[in-house]
């Protein structure tokens, strides 16, 4: 049976592994940490603006299933927050146990504590993944989802240090770019001052640290809006941002928090004795990164260059996915390129034609805009996500943006890929 390893075990690397699976793979994923989803364990934000037309049209190619999780373990539905419309707020805390069960019930190997650190090359291809203990795992096919966060250098060298985030470098050792170590160089993400990589975009602090009042607010509306002192104002922290999307001035001018278990404050980080002197704040405690108040994690610094059917260029056997496979912000944006490339692996190993979505669904423009983008110096520097920024606009203004599901779902289906994802060819 065609064996299909995927590194990483985010947001990209259980949708890979779900599509794999679906179309008849054995399916291994190798995770460096103890839980699966990476990133997505303090994220929370779905269906906001343009991700709603996106979750839509993943459901329509049968690959839904981690969409219908975030959609059971929602705390909110359909709430605004500055520049954000109908957005879907997930519990952080439930989340994950219900994604390792969904994908253990499907017959899929979740190898944790498992680090990546080399690989074992066959011609142009790659033969085996080697771990941390030596050990090896052989496959026909592999997905990349390694992220572009760590090691702890880059957080040392581009940032403020290691901020013990969410990925624990410390603990679990640092990311290792698989493709690279097979030959093929990196592309690395820029800022606007032409510096590497990009702050991650919220932190998260503890409810019971909040005032009552604070929490009530947010219990009971998902969001709440702190304004912040005037002297405290800063909108040049805007530009460090990974998430573009959320670099609006009403970011830099209120505290705006997010209920997704914990309290998600939208800012890259915040000085502990600046946040403490808002009303509300004065006992505010990080729990994620521990040192919001000094920084946050460095990301995009490893991106892979690849075709649109991402599949990574100069290697006959390697997909990549979520971040790794361009400048991408978000969970539905991971789980969009993951679902992909799971379903191209077994094209692959078939000898059948690579799957590329066409660019009359915003999945396949989203794909082919960022590949055509990293090859400018310009795009770089800019990030893509359907949430927001440069990409949400040209979403509205190629007419790509719906919030009718039935339309959504009848445009995959007019081009013939209505539940793609979901048939079995193995």
């Amino acid at each position: 049976m065609l064996k299909v390893v995927i590194i990483g075990g985010g947001w990209s690397g259980c949708a890979a592994a779900i599509t794999a699976r679906k179309a008849g793979a054995e399916v291994t994923i190798l995770e460096k940490t103890d839980l699966l989803l990476g990133l997505g364990n303090v994220g929370g934000i779905m269906r906001n603006n343009g991700r709603f037309t996106a979750a839509e049209e993943i459901i329509a190619l049968g690959a839904g299933d981690l969409l219908e999780i975030t959609d059971r373990a929602t705390r909110h539905k359909s709430i605004n927050f500055p520049g954000h419309k109908h957005a879907f707020l997930y519990d952080v805390v439930k989340v994950e146990p219900m994604v390792r069960k969904k994908l253990t019930e499907m017959g899929i190997n979740i190898q944790l504590e498992s680090r990546a650190i080399d690989v074992e090359k066959e011609g142009a291809g790659i033969k085996q993944i080697i771990l941390a203990d030596e050990s090896v795992v052989e496959g026909d096919v592999f997905i990349e989802t390694t992220g572009s966060t760590g090691p702890m250098g880059n957080c040392l060298r581009y940032g403020n240090g290691c901020s013990m985030c969410i990925l624990r470098c410390p603990s679990y050792g640092p990311r290792i770019s698989i493709s690279q170590r097979a030959g093929v160089e990196d592309l690395l993400g820029q800022r606007g001052d032409e510096s590497y990589g990009a702050y991650s975009g919220s932190c998260k602090l503890a409810r019971h640290s909040l005032s009552p009042e604070i929490v009530e607010r947010l219990e009971k509306d998902g969001v709440a809006v702190v304004p912040v002192p005037a002297e405290d104002i800063n909108l040049k922290k805007l530009d460090y941002k990974v998430c573009q999307q959320y670099a609006l001035k009403e970011f830099a001018e209120n505290i705006v928090l997010l209920d997704t278990g914990y309290a998600k404050l939208m800012t890259s980080y915040y000085p502990l004795e600046k946040l403490r002197r808002i009303p509300g704040f004065e006992f505010a405690r990080y729990d994620d990164p521990y040192s919001g108040g000094k920084g946050n994690s460095i990301r995009y610094l490893s991106m892979a260059p690849r075709n649109n059917a991402l599949q990574v260029k100069g290697l006959d056997n390697l997909f990549c996915a979520g971040e790794k496979s361009g400048l991408f912000v978000g969970h539905t944006e991971a789980m969009a390129t993951g679902s992909l490339a799971g379903h191209n692996s077994v094209r692959l190993y078939l000898g059948m034609p690579l799957l590329e979505l066409p660019r009359s669904v915003v999945l396949g423009d989203l794909i082919a805009y960022a590949n055509e983008m990293i090859e400018t110096s310009e795009g770089l520097k800019n990030r893509y996500t359907f949430s927001g920024g440069k990409y949400f606009a040209r979403m509205q203004e190629k007419d790509l943006y719906t919030t009718e599901v039935e339309a959504i779902h009848a445009r995959v289906n007019k081009i013939g890929l209505g539940r793609i994802f979901a048939e079995k060819f193995l």
